[in-house]
């Protein structure tokens, strides 16, 4: 297998999350969750396999936990439904794909990955995208699925406060109780990057909306000339700052070093424009970055002769 450096680094959502305000059998929850996606992530590299399928079969593992913004966790729309997106991009090739607004797909990352090796497209969205699913097979699942009452009581929380508040509810707060992503970046023996994101999006969205998870360079990136960055927090911010392929451009044109481009994007340019939310990403030395400018983030990451590091709040 050689010497070469891989690993693996995950995160399932940023925003308001307080110690104070979580029990110890969910904080449990979560760390064994994320424990299991590393592994599985972890797993694929170390065996000599590619960095884009570990990062897939990492975001699946916290799709199908209801704890996550994603699969089966996923928020609900202002019309009480479930839309998704995911994205997963190659940095040896620059290849990608990514679906937007997928009300029927059990795994988004699975169906964006099928775009990518299948399609000549990059981003597939609502029926057209699941119509391409159906011709290949893509596990589909029913409403019932993704029905969570943790889910379903955040939405009528929201109607509730927009109501009271006369505004919408976009405008509002953004805390963890209203959107979130799960993500994964990886670097396999090879020297390859990947980075893999899906996203259940935000609580009470309307019009369609879409947020920074499907779109290459703003919630998702990689690059084997520098970096794989995986982003979560507010959508909008994320894509008028091009926060993932900034952390890349700053690497590559000005010289910075992983931490010092990743820092740089989230606590300068993404607070400065008022943005919160965090990245996780790594680059092809298996140098590993996790800043985020909120209370916490679901975070950890898995690197060779390492133990595994899982961190939720702010230490």
């Amino acid at each position: 297998m050689g010497d070469k450096k891989f690993g693996i680094v995950i995160h399932g959502g940023a925003g308001t999350i307080l110690k104070s305000k979580m029990t110890p059998e969910k904080e449990a929850e979560y760390r064994q969750k994320l424990g299991e996606s590393l592994q599985v992530g972890y797993d694929i590299v170390e065996k000599g396999g590619a960095a884009i399928d570990a990062t897939q079969a990492a975001v699946k593992v916290m799709e199908d936990s209801p704890l996550f913004n994603a699969g089966k966790g996923a928020v609900f729309t202002h019309e009480g439904l479930n839309e998704q997106d995911a994205c997963i991009m190659d940095g040896k090739t620059l290849n990608s794909g990514a679906v937007a607004g997928v009300r029927r797909i059990k795994n988004p990352i699975e169906l964006a990955r099928l775009v990518m090796d299948k399609s000549e497209h990059i981003l597939l969205s609502g029926e057209g995208a699941e119509a391409f699913a159906q011709m290949h097979g893509i596990e589909f699942a029913e409403a019932e699925y993704f029905y969570t009452e943790h889910r379903w009581k955040q939405l009528r929380a929201a109607k509730y406060q927009e109501k009271v508040t006369k505004a919408d509810y976009s405008q509002l707060d953004h805390s963890d109780d209203k959107h979130g992503t799960v993500g994964a970046v990886a670097l396999d023996r090879q020297g390859n990057l990947a980075a893999a994101t899906s996203s259940g999006g935000m609580t009470n969205k309307k019009f369609g909306r879409l947020g920074d998870s499907p779109i290459v360079g703003a919630g998702n990136y990689a690059n084997n000339r520098t970096c794989a960055v995986s982003g979560t927090g507010h959508g909008e911010y994320f894509i008028t700052a091009v926060v993932s392929y900034d952390v890349s451009a700053l690497m590559e044109y000005k010289g910075l070093s992983l931490q010092q481009a990743a820092n740089m994007v989230i606590y300068e340019k993404l607070a400065g424009l008022g943005g919160t939310g965090g990245l996780i990403a790594i680059d092809r030395d298996g140098n590993v970055a996790m800043p985020f400018n909120t209370e916490g983030m679901y975070r950890g990451n898995l690197l060779p002769g390492q133990k595994p590091v899982i961190e939720i709040f702010k230490e």
